[in-house]
């Protein structure tokens, strides 16, 4: 099986299909998910949250993403992996940005790179794809963006806002990104962006109008509940599974019932 491609990414919209992503963080869930099918797998930093247990993304490091992003590529044989540019890897220059988004194709084995930011950005996107690195924005819910924002709230609501959003999707598309992220907009909005513009775009809290979706892996498998955005469907509850896998080896080992003959050399 072929590896999923940015053109993978064009013709799906071109052709009406929809794009399928999740996020995964290691090897064995990057192979569930890579087996599954799905197109793109994102390293997300919201590995910040959903593995490290941190209250927000802003303090995952770059050399965290690229130790995540090594595992999630040695799993996958057909999934693009895309790593997500972290908090002040890309804020203090081009040049930074640059440096920071090649280290997740040259170290991570990526074959994209993921950026928070519409107008601010563009020199970076420009900058990137003459680099020959392809590059998904997202603008909408930027959570990099968290104080400024005042939390994670849903962005685009007023007339104004919304204008800006479809201004910012414009400009990232003309600087040369391959893709759109949009988070927590309304779903007319990611309508309009969406049939405005001739790069996919992927939703996460953006509706079905969406040419894709992401979720984070961890929100889907019910194994991330500390809270769950309106915009999560839970496919399973892993956590509920594993917390009684555990309870019952504890009870086992405690009774003496485990290990048995079976489980023991002779």
């Amino acid at each position: 099986m072929s590896y999923f491609t940015i053109h993978d990414f064009l013709k799906k919209k071109k052709e009406g299909n929809k794009i399928t992503m999740l996020t995964a963080y290691d090897y064995p869930f990057a192979r569930i998910v890579d087996e599954a099918g799905i197109d793109a797998i994102l390293v997300g930093d919201s590995l910040g949250m959903v593995v490290q247990g941190l209250e927000n993304t802003l303090p995952v490091t770059m050399d965290e993403m690229i130790y995540h992003t090594k595992m999630v590529t040695r799993a996958v044989n057909h999934a693009m992996v895309i790593g997500d540019m972290p908090f002040m890897s890309y804020q203090t220059g081009v040049n930074d940005a640059v440096r920071n988004a090649g280290r997740f194709l040259k170290e991570g084995g990526a074959a994209a790179v993921k950026m928070e930011g519409g107008a601010e950005v563009a020199d970076h996107i420009r900058a990137m794809t003459k680099s020959d690195i392809p590059v998904m924005a997202h603008i909408g819910l930027t959570p990099q963006s968290i104080h400024r924002m005042g939390g994670y709230k849903v962005q685009g609501k007023t007339e104004e806002a919304a204008k800006k959003l479809l201004e910012e999707a414009r400009i990232v598309e003309e600087a040369g990104a391959f893709s759109l992220l949009l988070e927590a907009i309304p779903m007319e909005l990611s309508k309009q962006i969406s049939k405005e513009l001739t790069i996919p775009t992927i939703g996460i809290g953006g509706g079905p109008h969406c040419d894709g979706q992401i979720l984070v892996l961890h929100d889907v498998i019910g194994l991330f509940e500390r809270f769950v955005p309106k915009f999560v469907k839970k496919y399973a509850s892993l956590k509920d599974d594993a917390l009684k896998a555990v309870q019952s080896y504890k009870e086992e080992v405690e009774n003496g019932s485990f290990p048995s003959k079976d489980q023991s050399f002779r």
